[in-house]
């Protein structure tokens, strides 16, 4: 989206990711390893060092906001403008449990939710959340929660359970034994929260804001299954702007929406551009380009009304993975010694492949989007 801006600006793309293997690499015209295990001010050092040798024009961070937020001045000093939202805001929203109380204490719909880290408290909130016969679920209250995501069920495993696809369920008698284990082994226990079950699908909403919290404009998208619908849907995105105001969110953010009895209610909100922002140029609007251009000029040109009420599939696809490394082999997964028929076979088999793909390169799969009518 960058490259096929509007204003047909010559762009070049740098990328850095923890993996150096990472196949988005591929897509940068540079790209480099980062830091994975360092403080934030040694990011910040790593950043601002990579900005001023490759004399980066924009700085588009998605990971380690907290690190970066309120160096705007420091990046400047070095040519590189820096697009990020007030460093208070970025701290207050990587808490999920802060960024609840700040929503509603602004009138923004939350569901009910508490906090835990020991098993009287894991205890105490599973009762008072459940008293209503609601479902219940747990998740770390950082930034990120995705992975550690589960559904309390407490129900026997069902043989429909093992013909289904694998889902996050974990008992509440397994949880307690967890916290308890980690407790007696002195472990480090994170916070975590304890809230309703949220009923799907839901809905992301990608939005474009200046400086200050203005909401320029929003494109709400809901999932289901490979689909994502382009909603026409106010309401939604309502709760979107109030916060966005709010926070004072700047250039490109994410709020993300769920409902409870049939309303809608905050999921979480993010101050960096959601990882599904691509699936928004199907409404005609180029939401990252437009916030470059916000930041570089304070303008962000042309925003026609959205095409909105569609939807697009995501589908998988290939790309070559020609530059990048090839993966060493793990000790199980070596080639056995060349012995016996199979090996005879794989001869075969390879010197035939060589014969009919002569310049076949190693592919890798992504995903990319299209448009399903």
């Amino acid at each position: 989206m960058l490259r096929e801006n509007p204003d047909a600006v010559d762009v070049r793309i740098y990328g850095t990711n923890v993996d150096r293997d990472a196949p988005a690499l591929s897509a940068c015209d540079v790209g480099e390893a980062e830091p994975r295990y360092v403080s934030d001010a040694d990011y910040a050092d790593f950043a601002l060092d990579f900005c001023h040798r490759h004399r980066i024009d924009v700085l588009i961070p998605p990971r380690r906001l907290i690190a970066l937020a309120g160096l705007s001045d420091a990046f400047a000093q070095a040519g590189t403008h820096l697009m990020v939202s007030p460093a208070a805001s970025v701290e207050l929203l990587t808490s999920k449990s802060r960024t609840y109380e700040a929503a509603a204490a602004a009138g923004v719909p939350v569901p009910r939710w508490r906090v835990v880290s020991d098993t009287e408290g894991f205890r105490d909130a599973v009762a008072e959340l459940s008293a209503g016969g609601e479902r219940i679920c747990m998740k770390p209250a950082g930034e990120f929660s995705a992975f550690g995501f589960r559904i309390l069920d407490d129900g026997p495993l069902l043989l429909q359970d093992l013909l289904a696809a694998p889902a996050p369920l974990a008992s509440v008698p397994a949880v307690i034994d967890a916290l308890k284990r980690a407790a007696d082994e002195g472990e480090a226990i994170p916070e975590f929260l304890v809230m309703p079950y949220l009923e799907g699908p839901e809905v992301s909403v990608d939005c474009l804001s200046a400086p200050g919290g203005e909401m320029l404009t929003g494109i709400a998208r809901s999932k289901q299954g490979r689909y994502r619908h382009l909603l026409d849907d106010p309401a939604i995105t309502a709760i979107a702007r109030r916060l966005v105001e709010h926070f004072e969110l700047a250039y490109l953010s994410n709020v993300q929406i769920r409902h409870l009895h049939g309303e809608p209610v905050l999921l979480e909100a993010n101050p960096r551009a959601s990882a599904g922002i691509f699936q928004t140029t199907f409404t005609g609007l180029n939401l990252p380009w437009a916030a470059v251009r916000l930041l570089l000029r304070g303008d962000a040109g042309p925003l026609p009304a959205p095409r909105l009420g569609g939807r697009v599939a995501v589908v998988e696809t290939v790309a070559e993975a020609d530059g990048l490394p090839t993966p060493a082999l793990t000790p199980a997964l070596a080639p056995a010694p060349d012995t016996g028929v199979l090996a005879d076979l794989d001869r075969a088999r390879g010197a035939r492949e060589a014969a009919l793909h002569p310049h076949r390169a190693d592919l890798l799969l992504g995903e990319a989007t299209a448009t399903a009518g």
